[in-house]
């Protein structure tokens, strides 16, 4: 069954991504872009794909944006689009306006026409990857807050064959292994009592504090 609907609205490389992997989780989809060729890339991915200019008056409520759940406004280049994009979602009481800015003068003028939410992705993805190269070993490492982090680091040999609670990893390190990664697959419904198996890759979330200074969450 699906649960929410959305629309994505603006189709480069952020907001075509972000349809398809919305897509690929069977949620409805509809994009909504002003370049052919684009459309074309994605039309067999989503539940409908139309060619339109959102600065167009009234555009949105003709294509039913209306009906969404949530709206994705990922045109940001265009800041007219962008703006225009973001007042007619709203207007047409959509329940969750995420809109996509250039700069923070960009952001501020989203937020104050009705965004419920405004995002940087490539400031985001730059902090990611800066937080990632100071990391160390760490595989990855994605930060919730600015004191909060989930992290994924290979299991230290010393952990190996042995249980979460032989470990005392919550007590000892004041972090909490959430999954365990093999290849593709990631379990999260972990047992106590289960062994921990060779390479495979820990999951944890913990304080920035805790995963930082100690060196057992490392890759060797």
């Amino acid at each position: 069954m699906k649960d929410k609907s959305f629309a994505v609205i603006g189709l480069g490389q952020f907001g075509m991504t972000l349809a398809a992997t919305l897509a690929q989780a069977d949620c409805d989809v509809l994009v909504i872009d002003d370049k052919e060729e684009n459309i074309q890339e994605i039309a067999e991915k989503v539940t409908y794909a139309v060619k339109a200019d959102v600065r167009e008056p009234g555009i949105l409520k003709q294509l039913g944006v209306q009906d969404v759940d949530v709206a994705v406004i990922a045109v940001s280049e265009n800041i007219e689009a962008s703006i225009s994009a973001t007042m007619q979602a709203k207007d047409l009481g959509v329940p969750y306006v995420m809109s996509k800015a250039m700069n923070s003068l960009h952001g501020r003028i989203l937020s104050k026409i009705g965004a419920d939410e405004v995002i940087y992705p490539e400031k985001s993805m730059g902090l990611r990857v800066a937080k990632n190269l100071m990391a160390g070993g760490f595989l990855d490492i994605f930060e919730l807050s600015s004191e909060i982090s989930i992290a994924e680091f290979k299991i230290p040999e010393s952990w190996v064959g042995r249980s979460l609670s032989s470990l005392g990893i919550r007590e000892k390190h004041k972090i909490n292994i959430i999954g365990i990664k093999r290849g593709d697959e990631v379990q999260v419904d972990l047992k106590p009592d289960e062994e921990l198996p060779a390479g495979c890759t820990l999951i944890a979330v913990g304080k920035n504090r805790d995963l930082d200074e100690n060196p057992a969450f490392r890759s060797k």
